[in-house]
């Protein structure tokens, strides 16, 4: 559905100098230096994946998205969105694409909500009866029928998101781009649209690119996740895999009736065990120690009264990676 092979995107950045004649004098310079924004990056997207695609400040997701959309050409390189190039033939790519930036807005300011979608119907040109049914399905999944006559300056940010992913979705594209769609939204905003991303990608078999820097969008949306870090992927792989190839411990805590004596304990696998809350905390390596080995060890040394097991945090990976 979506095809990257050997990405570039360089910009000239032309050297300044201060002061009046420093300026004038710029104008005259032709001294610049490359900023490599997206460095030689290839990956394939298949129908139907929600792929969150992360990384730092910087490191070239928004820059990806343009040229994936067709807003920035690519310096070298090769890209398809269903098949076709968004470079040789955008106005096609548009039709199957929608986009939301959570900086910025498509919709029109001044006018209400109903007025955006019917201006986005004509330039679309979306039939009336699968417009109908579109403004039922999205009041339904994101309830923007309580809003759709209010100017879309005085929507609050959550209700303002909502409107911009349902014009998103006006002329029912295969293909999402999102960036940052949950930046500065509380976490009842966060929670509506996370449930309405999964019901597109789970139920709609809509394909997802997502950018965020909220690790919550990421564990509870992806099932792939893409890392970009200085212009170039330094990890492509589902969660689990990430967390297998970054080398993080696997937790487990235990609570026992009796606190037991587990100073002399010697496990291969285990990396680390400590007592917090009254807990046993345990950090281990699962390519090491299996799960139900390390169970089956536990509850010898005392009676648990409960246990719990947890994987690492996709913020501790992102912070490992970097």
């Amino acid at each position: 559905m979506i095809v990257a092979d050997q990405l570039n995107k360089h910009f000239k950045i032309y050297e300044t100098k201060k002061g009046f004649i420093g300026s004038f004098a710029s104008l005259l310079s032709t001294k610049h230096h490359i900023v490599k924004a997206v460095n030689d990056i290839s990956f394939t997207i298949e129908k139907g994946e929600f792929v969150g695609y992360i990384g730092p400040n910087g490191a070239g997701k928004s820059t990806t998205i343009k040229m994936l959309s067709g807003i920035l050409h690519p310096t070298n390189g090769r890209i398809e969105v269903g098949g076709i190039s968004p470079q040789k033939r955008r106005k096609e790519v548009a039709k199957k694409i929608g986009i939301v930036f959570g900086q910025r807005t498509q919709l029109w300011w001044d006018l209400p909500l109903r007025d955006s979608f019917d201006i986005l119907k004509e330039m679309y040109k979306v039939p009336d009866a699968k417009y109908q049914r579109f403004l039922k399905l999205y009041d339904d999944m994101l309830q923007i029928g309580k809003f759709m006559d209010t100017p879309v300056r005085k929507l609050s940010l959550g209700q303002r998101m909502r409107g911009d992913l349902a014009a998103a979705m006006i002329h029912d594209p295969d293909i999402l781009f999102l960036d940052e769609p949950t930046i500065g939204l509380d976490v009842n905003a966060k929670t509506s649209i996370r449930a309405f991303l999964k019901e597109l990608n789970t139920n709609e078999k809509k394909t997802i690119l997502l950018t965020t820097h909220d690790m919550d969008d990421i564990e509870q949306l992806c099932s792939r996740v893409i890392v970009i870090n200085h212009g170039q992927i330094v990890l492509d792989g589902t969660l689990e895999e990430l967390r297998k190839n970054i080398g993080l411990p696997s937790l487990m805590e235990i609570q026992y009736r009796e606190k037991p004596d587990v100073s002399e304990v010697k496990l291969t696998g285990i990396e680390k065990m400590k007592w917090e809350d009254e807990k046993l905390v345990i950090l281990y390596d699962r390519s090491v120690l299996s799960s139900p080995s390390l169970l089956q060890n536990v509850t010898q040394w005392g009676e648990p009264l409960d246990i719990q097991m947890k994987e690492p945090d996709i913020e501790e990976v992102i912070q490992k990676i970097y």
